[in-house]
């Protein structure tokens, strides 16, 4: 039996790591599938529960040097928020106060440093010259500083430098040390090596100084150089800390609109509850101004509920008694009592955070380039820097020990595998939070990627681009009122189980249902139903019903126009004259029209399917604009319909909301379900509207186009930047421009390489709905 798990996974730094884990997973008896997460910290996992179990998946994870573990089951949402907000705050707090200590030791390290570096021609930091006029000054204030001695600086700077390595700093060390012991990389190893080997040597300088000045060697020292990267490292981590959580806001706000109590009447009393002690059947009361708290049906009151925060739907909707309310949703005016009928993971809100959370964990298929490449970046890196400092030995200016050591360290910092890890996977869970805001669930970054690439949508008509329930559109009275017309058909289709009869009934019943009475019916197959109505012969149907009834010239005019419409026309003769007649149709959303219109602006195909007759799907087809209409097809016909389409070349997505668009919605290259459809729709869908709106479709487009266009400049920025950036670091230009980056500059550039990748994400944020 294969089940899917998620774990929760510690320790990651970069796309090396994540890459990592998610090689070992897949290599795992068992393991079908794996797929980790940098931005979530988490490893979805497919997998055969009798070859495997998820606590040997935790120790899988553990032997190769990072944490795991199998998240708790928790069925209140906002206390599983809470834990994490909590989580992520004392995660920022710690790197807050490391961030204190190493630049505070940055500071005073720089400016310690000063009269070293001025005895060391060429090796000067450009940082440094910026501190000059506040080393003057400290040194006016404490004359010692100037004229301490170069072997005092260095044990003062030593002493400066400890706390930072092996406190602030601790984490980056032991980690590497743990991918070592493992058999791999990843950032970590970089900046370890890089600061480690700058930090041997300055120890080396420092201790053995008078015997390298015995030797001809001027010791030089790189303490400034390492904490001054360590604090900038911790600088950009706090940054990327805080971009995530703001990359995860959509969850957060989701979660947040359920309340943390209930006010339930048990035995005939009111007692406000803990969420997660509401019972399936509670009488639950909600007051104007509070939040729904579980999924359920209104059985006292009437009121409007806000549902805009669930489903985009700005308009407040009324709800009755029988009306089903959701989680999450906002009762505005009147006072309700519901019965719970779904309660903690079950409610609609629940489903929709757990939706958009295996949502944010898929990998979009363009982030397989980023993986390949970090699979090897840090072996290369390494490499790269070795041979460097060769280079600078054999062939650099003197002191060319010095320089090659400078430049090896800055190939080493520069280098930044996690901008690449970051590239895509946090635009995926920028834009599926911000479409959930919109009421689209989009269902990870595979469907978020193949969105961008559609050049023809398929529409299902019913329940799609129209109501999905038929309606009386249309009354034309001859002789009566259109009431009494109504009341007489309304009468005999009572006792009729055709769908047109539930639409005149329903039409009758919200114009104040006058009640008559139907004696001798009979219902005559293919043409309509006769009785008694107060003793009168009535006759309802269509034409072929009539028999030698007269039809009234204007209103067969009347008759002839909803025909042409496509509409069903139902006649009524009371004793052989035709007193009037009623349409029937399924009425197109309001924004279906505009739905169209928007979608063939963004140059996609747009084409009608349907099983419904040719007469009625060519007049929806008028009259929403769309030029190809295909009608009268079964489930079987949508399918190969669909499949003619991809063999054509076009990628296809297929919107739908029925039992029988559920085959075409899983061959679709993009399935894309109505919320207010079926479950099997839904869960073969790669997308679901919320709101039931054809706008959703023109809306998701646009994300979707948007967030790949983002995708692409994080990886053009990530691939660019470690392209240009380690070959200048190594000092490619410096024998024809002079340019020579310092250890210093490279921590710069790599902490704002990461946030920069984040940042840009972030854009998706500001994506608008209309």
């Amino acid at each position: 039996m294969t089940e899917t798990s998620a774990l929760d996974v510690t320790g990651m730094t970069c796309a090396a790591c994540s890459s990592r884990i998610q090689r070992t997973l897949e290599q795992t008896a068992g393991v079908s599938s794996a797929n980790v997460n940098l931005m979530t910290n988490s490893a979805t996992i497919s997998y055969d529960t009798a070859v495997v179990t998820p606590e040997q998946l935790v120790h899988v994870i553990e032997e190769i040097g990072y944490g795991a573990s199998i998240p708790a089951p928790n069925a209140n949402l906002r206390q599983q928020a809470d834990a994490e907000t909590t989580e992520r705050e004392a995660e920022r707090r710690t790197i807050f106060r490391k961030l204190v200590v190493s630049g505070s030791a940055t500071i005073l390290a720089m400016i310690v440093s000063m009269p070293l570096a001025e005895a060391t021609p060429g090796m000067q930091d450009p940082l440094m010259s910026l501190m000059m006029p506040l080393t003057r000054a400290i040194t006016f204030v404490a004359p010692w500083l100037g004229s301490a001695g170069p072997e005092l600086l260095r044990w003062t700077l030593l002493a400066l430098t400890v706390p930072v390595v092996f406190w602030a700093g601790r984490h980056f060390y032991t980690r590497a040390w743990s991918a070592f012991r493992h058999h791999g990389a990843d950032m970590n190893t970089l900046i370890a090596v890089g600061t480690g080997a700058a930090f041997a040597f300055s120890v080396a300088m420092t201790v053995g100084g008078g015997w390298f000045s015995a030797h001809g060697i001027a010791p030089a020292v790189y303490y400034e150089a390492v904490v001054t990267i360590i604090a900038l490292i911790l600088l950009g981590n706090l940054l990327e800390s805080k971009a995530k959580g703001s990359a995860t806001s959509a969850i957060r706000r989701l979660i947040g609109l359920q309340p943390k109590t209930a006010r339930v009447r048990r035995t005939g009393a009111e007692t406000e509850v803990a969420l997660s002690n509401v019972l399936v059947a509670d009488e639950v009361i909600v007051r104007p101004g509070e939040s729904i708290p579980v999924d359920g049906e209104v059985i006292e009151g009437r009121s409007t509920v806000d549902e805009s925060m669930l489903t985009g739907e700005p308009m407040p909707i009324a709800k009755d008694v029988g009306d089903l309310v959701t989680a999450g949703t906002l009762n505005r005016t009147g006072a309700l009592v519901m019965r719970a009928l779904r309660i903690g993971e079950d409610t609609a809100l629940a489903r929709i955070v757990r939706l958009v959370q295996q949502a944010q964990g898929e990998r979009a298929p363009i982030q397989a380039v980023s993986d390949r490449i970090a699979a090897v970046f840090v072996p290369v890196v390494i490499s790269i820097a070795i041979l460097t400092f060769i280079l600078w030995f054999d062939l650099g200016p003197e002191p060319a020990a010095l320089r090659g050591m400078a430049a090896a360290v800055t190939v080493l910092i520069i280098a930044c595998p996690c901008a690449m890890g970051l590239a895509v996977p946090t635009a995926v869970m920028v834009a599926t939070g911000r479409g959930a805001e919109f009421g689209l669930l989009i269902k990870g970054g595979p469907a978020l990627q193949r969105v961008n690439d559609l050049d023809t949508i398929v529409l299902d008509k019913t329940g799609t681009v129209t109501e999905g329930q038929p309606r009386v559109t249309d009354i034309f009275s001859t002789g009566r009122s259109e009431r009494e017309v109504l009341a007489l058909a309304a009468a005999l289709e009572r006792k009729s189980e055709h769908p047109v009869a539930e639409a005149i009934l329903a039409e009758d019943q919200a114009r104040g249902g006058a009640a008559l009475s139907a004696t001798e019916f009979e219902a005559v197959p293919g043409k309509g139903v006769r009785g008694l109505v107060d003793g009168a012969r009535v006759l309802v149907g269509n034409p072929t019903i009539m028999e030698s009834a007269t039809v009234p010239a204007d209103l067969q005019a009347a008759v002839d126009r909803w025909s042409r419409e496509a509409k069903t026309v139902i006649q009524i003769a009371v004793e052989q004259a035709v007193v009037g007649a009623i349409a029937v149709a399924d009425p197109m959303k309001p924004t279906s029209r505009d739905a169209v219109a928007r979608l063939q602006a963004l140059g996609l195909e747009v084409v009608l399917l349907t099983g419904d007759n040719r007469l009625s799907a060519e007049a929806v087809g008028r009259a929403l604009g769309i030029a190809r209409v295909v009608a009268q097809v079964l489930p079987n016909e949508k399918l190969a319909f669909i499949e003619s389409l991809q063999h054509a070349g076009h990628v296809v997505a297929m919107v739908g909301d029925g039992i029988n668009d559920a085959p075409a919605l899983a061959k679709a290259d993009v399935g894309i379900a109505i919320g207010t459809g079926t479950d099997v729709a839904i869960e073969a869908a790669d997308i679901t509207l919320l709101q039931g709106d054809l706008v959703g479709v023109a809306r998701t487009v646009v994300l979707c186009r948007k967030s790949m266009r983002v995708i692409r400049q994080n990886l053009f920025w990530a691939f660019a930047y470690n392209v240009i950036g380690i070959p200048v670091a190594a000092g490619l230009l410096y024998p024809v421009a002079g340019i020579l980056l310092t250890p210093t500059m490279a921590a710069v550039a790599m902490a704002l390489s990461s946030v920069t990748v984040v940042t840009n994400s972030l854009r998706l944020k500001g994506v608008r709905g209309d």
